[in-house]
């Protein structure tokens, strides 16, 4: 636990978050769209190389599975494990919800699903029945192996698990087509999408502007149902892991902190947390917009309220992957580029950076903690108060009555409250496994 007066900073977080829904009040209608809109152009007619990027990101990614396999069993000097859980799933998160969706360029699929002539297949009826279910599916089960999976860092099963991702969404791409596949049924195409509505840059037909945080979400649909329950899967997933570090946690599922028995020891319990955290958030989520249109006097359905106002969740889970992951990154990032220089450990140094010092004192020390809990106390907020102003910006999309809007988020708001100071706390209380 940090020996910062963290007391304080929940209190004030809790008052950032509701000072922002009161200075909505004042804020005249429509002016939070608008304000969205403006597009700064940043350049023009830049050509698609995406299909060329695409065979190198499955050159690259055959080579971390065949390091997994050939390579050091220490998770900490085999790339696979350091790519994975540290440059691509902490990394590649916060930059997408700062640049855009890097994962559009990156993902192993495309190239082949060009070649073959299966990019842009329309999707089946059946595959519109299912929404986002199978991209659900496929993120529980990444969340479970991460979070409960008694090994994930060893390097040869990591190998396994992305062998079995890819090719599962390989035949997934080449059945029904690259386009209908990764829209609702890839989970990372799904995650990354998703969350590049934050980013300040946008690319829309070879043109790239700059515009506001969350400025994207204007314009964004609802989704549908599956979708809610997507964006609230990987929310809840993320406070899970932290959940299941802490005293609190391990006390009451009677296991003592200071002799913590093994991620073994725990399966069954790490796995029903894993589908109640969600499932907790997901019930309050749908109960607050139910109430929230029951407030407004102009009800409209559930799941078009639900459908639209699950953007403004985007910022809490980019927020909580930032304060969550910081100091992994900060740490870990440092052996992922000194592992990529060696990924064979053979003596290499592809890229000048395998006797890179790593420096574990970068989070350390009072002075290192200050900043960090301040960094990652900060994000939260900050994540809390942008899905406040989006909420109310989405709330006018639904109620051409400005004050029906605002009465519809006051149940809202007071969730958003409540996380605030459960994501505080996480990062505060004391840990053990």
């Amino acid at each position: 636990m940090l020996l910062l007066p963290t007391g304080h900073y929940i209190a004030g977080g809790a008052l950032a978050v509701a000072a922002s829904f009161a200075v909505l009040w004042l804020v005249p209608a429509g002016a939070l769209g608008r304000l969205a809109e403006p597009r700064l152009v940043l350049a023009s007619r830049l050509p698609d190389l995406r299909a060329i990027t695409s065979w190198i990101s499955l050159a690259a990614l055959a080579l971390l599975v065949a390091a997994g396999w050939l390579g050091s069993r220490d998770p900490l000097s085999n790339p696979l494990p350091l790519v994975v859980w540290t440059l691509f799933w902490i990394g590649l998160t916060m930059l997408t919800g700062l640049v855009g969706n890097l994962f559009d360029w990156l993902d192993p699929w495309r190239g082949a699903a060009q070649l073959l002539g299966r990019e842009k297949d329309a999707a089946p009826a059946w595959l519109d029945r299912l929404g986002y279910a199978p991209a659900i599916a496929q993120f529980a089960a990444f969340a479970w192996f991460e979070l409960v999976y008694p090994a994930p860092d060893d390097p040869a099963r990591l190998a396994w698990a992305v062998s079995i991702y890819y090719l599962v969404n390989l035949a997934g791409v080449l059945t029904l087509g690259y386009a209908a596949w990764t829209q609702r049924c890839e989970p990372f195409s799904v995650f990354f999408r998703i969350v590049s509505k934050l980013a300040v840059l946008e690319r829309r037909a070879g043109t790239l502007a700059l515009c506001l945080p969350g400025g994207k979400l204007a314009q964004a649909g609802p989704l549908p149902v599956s979708g809610v329950l997507f964006l609230l899967l990987a929310l809840g997933s993320v406070s899970f892991d932290g959940l299941m570090r802490t005293f609190a946690w391990l006390g009451a599922i009677g296991v003592n902190p200071l002799e913590f028995p093994g991620r073994s020891a725990v399966m069954v319990e790490n796995t029903a947390g894993l589908v109640v955290v969600p499932a907790l958030l997901a019930a309050a989520f749908f109960a607050a917009v139910w109430a929230g249109e029951r407030l407004s006097g102009q009800p409209v359905s559930l799941a078009r309220a639900a459908g639209t106002l699950i953007w403004s969740i985007a910022p809490i889970t980019l927020a909580y992957h930032v304060a969550h992951y910081l100091i992994a990154l900060l740490v870990n990032g440092q052996y992922a580029l000194a592992a990529i220089s060696d990924p064979f450990s053979r003596g290499w140094n592809l890229f000048g950076t395998a006797d890179n010092y790593i420096s574990a004192g970068l989070v350390m020390g009072p002075g290192a903690a200050w900043v960090l809990w301040n960094l990652q106390a900060g994000a939260i907020v900050a994540g809390h108060v942008l899905a406040v102003v989006l909420a109310h910006m989405l709330a006018e999309r639904l109620h051409a009555d400005r004050a029906a809007a605002v009465r519809s988020q006051v149940p809202l708001t007071l969730l958003m409250i409540a996380y605030t100071v459960f994501g505080l706390w996480l990062l505060s209380t004391p840990t053990g496994a």
